[in-house]
């Protein structure tokens, strides 16, 4: 392949006819995204069920060595990839943003060729011998977000591929050009139809969760979207992974030294600006070190630079689009408005360009005020005093939530049984939102259901069959 560049690779993918996409910092033009149809979808399923057999007749070996090779051509262009990511998505290049987002992709890709994915014996007591086996779905629809578009995509597309199925993608309308250039790369390794993308609007989401050739949607986003795949999927029963909203809660235990959590509790809630479903956004501190664990966090918050994205300085970045901005907005003037505390931010400069929101720290808030119920996906994080333990863990599990949640203690066993008494699907200790491709990761109640990940993650993207005799 030819050495990609910036310029080269973003001309591979885009259509100058297509729809316009604007960075989120500057409002300059990033490129034009190609408005595929319905249509254009039903030719890309056609190819992926074309190609789908061939596909699951390689070895296991064979299909892990693509994912490797795959793997080794994101490494190859991996600036190119976090510098179009950053203009489109709004991330900076540095902390935990583009360039961390284009590394996991190489890195989810080699951890999942990885997973040793064994026949399972069941049964074999000298009378009856069962086994169980894992085959492949068929074809799978993979729908992603904004927020993190490439390396949800590579979460999606990765155990897929490995299991022997086809995949085809569809990107959100917000940033279709990361992805387009993602599988663009991608394709430059793997057999042809194996996978595809369409780029469209709802209306080819819409199309793709009803197909009667897509054995299995994987979806990245709101709950609301969430709950119209399951409506649209159930006339052709297929298969769902669904990673839906999050409002995760963390407790703080009162024997921990406020300043020793203060940077981990800061990247646990704005890690990507605070656009991360998994994102720490609601905090529970003890009366007696609930000033300390404030003051700690505005230290931190205060020297975080935010600004354009291709700026080497900034670790923060704008809110990806208006009506994500519109929606912080909304919530942190609510908070204000009902007497909350605000110890920083809180006050955008509407005049400059970018929907940039200030890093906002929010004290002395109530219970049920709009910040604290609702997900704000945004650089904002309310800090609720408790002095009862037991009313902490039965406030953070009174949401219709149930992603991630985090318990920070000085004591893991305490910790840990604090943990068992939080309902999510995955409880951090000291630390929030910190995946791995080993470790099965899946929401309960209105976050969603099924596991991403590890070898459980692989079996989702099969069909389970049993031979026993």
């Amino acid at each position: 392949m030819t050495e990609l560049t910036f310029d080269n690779l973003l001309a591979a993918i885009e259509d100058s006819n297509g729809r316009e996409i604007l960075n989120p910092a500057t409002g300059e033009l990033v490129g034009r995204a190609p408005r595929h149809t319905v249509s254009d979808l039903n030719d890309a399923v056609q190819r992926a069920v074309d190609s789908q057999q061939g596909w699951a007749a390689l070895t296991d070996e064979e299909r892990c060595h693509y994912l490797f090779k795959a793997a080794d051509a994101i490494a190859a262009v991996a600036e190119p990839l976090a510098q179009l990511l950053s203009r489109e998505q709004g991330k900076p290049l540095n902390g935990p943003n583009a360039r961390f987002e284009v590394g996991a992709c190489t890195a989810w890709l080699q951890a999942t060729a990885s997973f040793e994915l064994k026949e399972e014996t069941l049964v074999d007591d000298g009378e009856k011998h069962a086994v169980i086996n894992y085959r492949p779905i068929g074809v799978v629809g993979a729908i992603g977000p904004w927020n993190w578009p490439m390396m949800i995509t590579i979460w999606q597309v990765a155990p897929a591929l490995r299991m022997g199925n086809t995949v085809v993608v569809k990107p959100s309308e917000y940033t279709p050009l990361s992805v387009l250039a993602l599988v663009y790369v991608l394709n430059t390794v793997l057999p042809e139809g194996v996978l595809t993308i369409v780029s469209g609007e709802g209306d080819v989401g819409a199309a793709l969760s009803t197909h009667e050739d897509i054995g299995k949607i994987m979806f990245t986003g709101s709950t609301a979207t969430g709950k119209k795949i399951i409506e649209a999927s159930a006339d052709t029963i297929k298969r769902l992974t669904l990673e839906l909203g999050g409002n995760d809660a963390g407790i703080v235990l009162d024997d921990v030294d406020p300043t020793a959590i203060a940077e981990d509790l800061f990247w646990g809630a704005f890690i990507n600006t605070g656009q991360t479903c998994a994102a720490l956004k609601r905090l529970y501190v003890p009366d007696a070190i609930y000033d300390e664990v404030c003051a700690a966090l505005v230290a931190v918050a205060e020297n975080m630079p935010m600004g354009v994205g291709l700026d080497e300085h900034n670790v923060l970045g704008p809110l990806q689009n208006k009506a994500q901005f519109d929606i912080v907005d909304r919530l942190v003037t609510a908070a204000k408005d009902s007497g909350a505390r605000v110890l920083t931010g809180g006050d955008p400069d509407r005049d400059a360009p970018g929907y940039f929101y200030p890093t906002t720290l929010v004290a002395d808030i109530d219970l049920d005020n709009p910040l604290v119920v609702e997900e704000q996906f945004g650089p904002v994080l309310p800090i609720i005093r408790y002095t009862d333990l037991d009313d902490a863990i039965a406030h953070a599990n009174s949401l219709d939530y149930g992603l991630g949640a985090s318990v920070w203690s000085s004591d893991r066993e305490r910790a840990v049984n604090v943990a068992a008494g939080i309902e999510a699907g995955t409880v951090w200790i000291n630390n929030h939102g910190g995946i791995d491709p080993r470790i099965p990761f899946g929401g309960i109640k209105g976050s969603g259901f099924g596991l991403e990940f590890g070898v459980e993650g692989l079996k989702a993207l099969g069909v389970p069959q049993v031979i026993s005799g």
